[in-house]
């Protein structure tokens, strides 16, 4: 999931995901701030990944991102690799990589399908990511071949509760 160079001051690692004793605190308070950037509503459509995806879908086509904690936890993102329009993935293939100035990070697929579109503006503002990583901030689109898997993925009650779970 995230590397980060060796140093002293390296966050600590919780099921794959790097935090610091702030980064907690700091994903609690900027849900306030992303609730301003969506509807209550609009985050209750997402489902969530045990890797820190969400995905949305409407019509048939799914939108990929990556969450608050999972962005709070990467810190300021400089670069992401997104997969080709057309690529074929499968649930839980390795489609593209984070990186930021403190960590990188692998990118699941959260189902399978086939990949329609990608966030050509994270190229120039991959810090989009960080400041609305439910919106403006998404990586990509895909088909869903296979709709069942939703039901396999977490609402935001359930990855709230993960989370929480993780971070004691």
């Amino acid at each position: 999931m995230y590397e980060s160079e060796e140093d002293d001051d390296a966050p600590a690692r919780t099921c794959g995901i790097m935090r610091t004793e702030r980064t907690c605190a700091q994903a609690k308070a900027r849900k306030h701030d992303l609730m301003n950037e969506m509807t209550h509503s609009s985050l209750q459509t997402l489902k969530f990944t045990d890797k820190h995806e969400w995905v949305r879908v409407d019509g048939g086509v799914a939108t990929v991102g990556i969450s608050n904690f999972a962005q709070e936890a990467l810190g300021d993102v400089v670069y992401c690799g997104l997969p080709e329009i057309g690529a074929k993935l499968s649930q839980t293939d390795e489609f593209g990589a984070l990186e930021s100035v403190k960590a990188a990070s692998e990118l699941y697929s959260p189902l399978t399908g086939e990949v329609t579109d990608v966030n050509d503006a994270l190229a120039d503002n991959p810090g989009l990511v960080n400041k609305s990583c439910y919106n403006d901030g998404w990586l990509m689109k895909m088909t869903v071949s296979i709709p069942e898997e939703l039901d396999g993925l977490m609402d935001e009650a359930a990855y709230e509760r993960y989370i929480k779970s993780i971070e004691d």
